[in-house]
């Protein structure tokens, strides 16, 4: 392990220490191929002689618009050694938005991932001035990514090692107020972050995740490209995410890093699961959960609760852990809150789930659970170099080296998220307990007021509620308004199971019965909400929140006001 100081250094030193092992794996034709890191670091050392030769240099922008693949992480290492800036974005974002911010980071090359996208934006060569060059992971002529590293071959270029002050790149926030903004960090911030991982998460070469959170979001690319490269574990590169299940048997990661949404899936399958058992399995399974909570919050079990936990664990824990391979050692949750109950149902499974908290601008890691330090239910405490403190008015302030250095463009929006000290102002609520762990209750901006005073602060309320398996996705409103009302897409695949032999007709999203359904479901799994947060009228429409129809960020998040540009009179009503 080394305290790199940029991540030049970082992958250089990783290349040399592992090169025999291997680094990325990927799926062709049905089988696992995987490359060494010394392979990788060969590409990588073309990739880089490419780009030189197309004219990138110290100071230089280069935008990625790519799913996770080998090209992606190869693509981001060559641009470090020029140090010149990597600036990546989602496949699923629309030409504009790839135009915008090719724009606003002045990009001099784009890599795209399919020729379909090399299409959309080899025009825009001609209108957005600092462009020059636009390449495809595919076959694309002379614009194709085995033409650059054929080229950089016979251009050998040295890397060269940033100032740790030197940009690393642009990661553009999902933008659910407005434009994204460009959060500009550098390589001090990023490997200041895997710095500080190393020392709470030690992996090493028998380690592998597979890998499906985006590397063009801060969680996926610090704490698993970069987190595990420099410890010489292996990644493989997930296809498709309906074979995520499947490919988590076969891979058999040691590490998982997913969103809450996935161990919510994981939660509710499950139950599913458990739920068409006989009555014997399903007394065994919750008598083994509830006595795996029991051992795990350090109480003593009975004789009789040992035998259950034993037989459960026998007959039904060790058959859903070899589900996922069999190997798992950590599931690290982070980009939002992870419920608290269905941490400790992964937890009793019998996998160790460790939640973080951080965001972009904070490279991202601010806190974390860890081995021996963790609280279910907290964030963590702040990891090596960060300061965290609380606010007069509940805001989470977090100091250290992994704070950004700004927002690219966007100086007044810069200066009202960072103090005069060097604090960043996070936007998030939160509490820090005896001992040091972080707890988040919220959005600042998210939080409302109704007529009577009372203060709501809906996402964690919406995450309780999509925990029923009818409810696939919620909004709650009330700012300003007498009671809580809630917009429910019910979960279709779930509705449509529930709806058979019944003659229900389960896309009119007024059927009785239906609305019956949810108000069932929205009692049952808002009662522990207090009297004031519970929605007593609610909405229901078929059509999904989706990236498609900018409900959501490309990081799943709710665009709340895109929401209620469509729905707002629908909600409005349910108060006349």
């Amino acid at each position: 392990m080394g305290d790199y100081k940029n991540l030049v250094e970082l992958f250089e030193t990783s290349i040399e220490r592992h090169s025999g092992s291997q680094l990325f794996g990927t799926v062709k034709n049905g089988n696992w191929e995987w490359l060494t890191y010394k392979a990788v670091g060969e590409m990588v050392d073309n990739a880089r002689g490419g780009l030189a030769a197309l004219g990138v240099n110290d100071g230089d922008n280069v935008a990625v618009i790519s799913n996770n693949r080998v090209e992606w992480a190869v693509g981001c290492y060559a641009t470090y050694g020029l140090q010149a800036g990597y600036i990546p974005m989602y496949e699923a974002q629309k030409a504009s938005e790839w135009k915008f911010k090719l724009v606003d980071s002045g990009s001099k090359v784009c890599l795209c991932a399919t020729k379909a996208i090399y299409d959309k934006v080899k025009p825009m060569i001609g209108e957005i001035e600092t462009l020059e060059h636009v390449l495809c992971f595919e076959d694309a002529g002379e614009d194709s990514w085995s033409k650059l590293l054929e080229n950089g071959a016979a251009n050998p270029t040295p890397s060269s090692q940033p100032d740790g002050s030197k940009t690393a790149g642009f990661i553009y926030t999902s933008g659910t107020t407005g434009k994204p903004k460009g959060v500009i960090l550098s390589h001090t911030n990023i490997a200041s972050n895997v710095n500080a991982l190393q020392k709470i998460f030690v992996l090493n070469g028998d380690d592998r995740s597979l890998s499906f959170l985006p590397w063009a979001h801060s969680f996926g690319q610090t704490v698993e490209l970069h987190g595990m490269l420099s410890m010489g574990a292996s990644i493989a590169v997930n296809d498709e995410i309906p074979n995520l299940i499947p490919n988590l048997g076969t891979v058999k990661p040691s590490v998982l890093y997913a969103v809450p949404r996935i161990f919510n899936k994981i939660y509710d399958g499950v139950n599913k699961n458990m739920s068409e058992k006989s009555g014997m399995i399903q007394g065994l399974f919750k008598a083994g959960i509830a006595a795996a909570a029991k051992k795990n919050a350090g109480e003593s079990l009975g004789f009789f609760e040992n035998i259950q936990l034993n037989l459960a664990d026998r007959l039904i824990f060790s058959k859903i852990r070899e589900k996922f391979g069999g190997r798992l050692r950590y599931a690290v949750s982070g980009s939002a809150a992870l419920n608290k109950d269905v941490a400790k149902f992964i937890d009793a499974l019998g996998i160790e789930v460790y939640e973080g908290y951080g965001l972009t601008e904070t490279s991202p890691i601010a806190t974390a659970n860890f081995p021996d330090n963790r609280k279910i239910g907290s964030v963590g405490k702040p990891v090596d170099g960060v300061r965290v403190v609380i606010a007069d008015n509940g805001e989470i302030v977090i100091y250290g080296p992994n704070i950004m250095q700004g927002y690219h463009n966007r100086d007044a929006e810069t200066k009202a998220c960072m103090q005069d000290d060097g604090g960043f102002k996070s936007g998030d609520m939160g509490r820090i307990d005896d001992e040091g762990f972080v707890y988040i209750t919220g959005r600042i901006k998210e939080q409302y007021k109704l007529e009577n005073g009372k203060y709501v602060v809906p996402s964690p309320l919406e995450e309780e509620l999509k925990l029923s398996p009818f409810i696939g996705q919620v909004m709650i409103y009330g700012s300003n308004k007498p009671f809580n009302v809630a917009l429910v897409v019910p979960d279709a695949p779930a509705l449509k199971k529930w709806a058979e032999g019944k003659n229900i007709d389960i896309e009119q999203a007024d059927n009785a019965e239906i609305q019956s359904l949810i108000d069932e479901q929205l009692k049952e799994f808002g009662q522990n909400f207090k009297g004031y947060e519970k929605p007593r009228k609610f909405v229901v429409t078929m059509d999904e929140f989706s990236t498609d129809n900018e409900m959501l960020t490309p990081t799943l998040k709710l665009k709340r006001r895109n929401v209620l540009k469509v729905h707002q009179e629908s909600l409005d009503a349910l108060y006349t």
